[in-house]
């Protein structure tokens, strides 16, 4: 086995298992049985085909914000602003549904929504990669901040242009049937839209491995220098990177829009895009990998929601979150011990070279 492939499957097995731990020590700390609680729930979620559904369900999105980071990392970019375009996405979704609602067949109205999803993802993304490219701005710095431009801008539409009818909540209407993405699986939520996401991973693979495109962003990733003194025009694959990682945020707001909330309310799935961003490191920017990752993540949420529903125990709603940010905290942990290492083994590599 590659070193470089079982250090990745050690550290991330001992990330995740540390956080599970530490995240039982809290359960302990509440006078409840961890291993009660975690049994509960696992039992439940590969005994249920409704619960299973909702582990596939919530790694959907993931797997879309998770590959938006991980598209730019290829090329050595960081996409932190996935959050802002999930919801510019969301925006786009939610305006277009309403709009054509009813006027069109369904699966034209899909695919529409779709499209235009991570088109206005797509166009957020590459206004950043222009700003790299054009004023060598920063891109880490200009992707963060601009969430809470997109967050403002969801927010303002929500209180003007887009709230519900009665006027009383800064939410939308909601979309009819018509508008919905169809459920894959009956007797759950699950629906085409993780069909989508894992073609989306598989697309994305083969896009930056199989084509000139993929060679091309990865040349940047590796030496920006280099690869510009060799004919590639590395401004034009800082837009590009960011236009397609904009709108792989993009589409997860219409997953989540059109298959999941059908309507949109302030501040909704607002860890998705951090969520996504930890799920690469574990996935080590692989698009097969985060697939994986995703459904991983999706289970970590399942699990923390049976455990608060469990009968006799009460175990805090935020365990969720505490689990997930234990975990999260230790993948990111186990990057920066994994590339020690690698540049540990470079250095005696070379010591013995000499």
């Amino acid at each position: 086995m590659n070193t470089k492939i079982r250090d990745m499957i050690v550290t991330n097995a001992a990330a995740i298992i540390a956080g599970l731990l530490l995240s039982g020590l809290m359960l302990l700390l509440l006078h409840i049985n961890p291993g009660e609680v975690f049994v509960y729930s696992i039992k439940t979620m590969f005994t249920d085909k409704y619960t299973m559904g909702e582990v596939f369900l919530k790694a959907t999105p993931l797997i879309f914000t998770a590959l938006a980071f991980a598209f730019t990392f290829k090329a050595n970019l960081f996409n932190i602003g996935a959050q802002g375009q999930f919801y510019m996405g969301s925006v786009a979704a939610i305006a277009l549904s309403l709009q054509l609602d009813g006027k069109v067949p369904t699966a034209l109205l899909l695919i529409l929504v779709c499209l235009t999803t991570a088109l206005a993802g797509g166009l957020m993304g590459a206004l950043i990669g222009f700003l790299k490219a054009r004023y060598k701005a920063n891109e880490f710095l200009v992707s963060m901040m601009s969430t809470y431009v997109a967050l403002a801008v969801m927010n303002y539409l929500l209180r003007t242009f887009l709230k519900e009818s009665k006027g009383e909540y800064p939410q939308t209407d909601a979309i009819t049937r018509a508008a919905w993405l169809p459920v894959i699986v009956k007797g759950t939520r699950l629906h085409i839209g993780f069909i989508l996401a894992v073609l989306a991973a598989v697309g994305i693979w083969i896009l930056l491995y199989k084509t000139p495109l993929g060679y091309r962003i990865r040349a940047v990733g590796s030496n920006a220098s280099a690869a510009r003194m060799s004919g590639i025009d590395s401004n034009k694959i800082f837009v590009t990177a960011f236009f397609i990682s904009g709108a792989l945020a993009g589409a997860a707001g219409f997953t989540e829009v059109n298959g999941v909330q059908h309507m949109l309310i302030q501040d909704f799935n607002s860890g998705v895009g951090s969520a996504g961003l930890g799920i690469a490191i574990l996935a080590n920017a692989n698009p097969i990998g985060i697939i994986f990752a995703s459904v991983l993540f999706g289970a970590l949420g399942v699990m923390g929601n049976l455990m608060g529903r469990m009968p006799g125990v009460n175990v805090p709603a935020s365990i969720v979150d505490l689990m997930q940010g234990f975990v999260m905290l230790f993948v990111i942990i186990s990057y920066f011990f994994r590339h020690y290492m690698e540049n540990r083994r470079e250095k005696r590599r070379l010591q013995k070279g000499a």
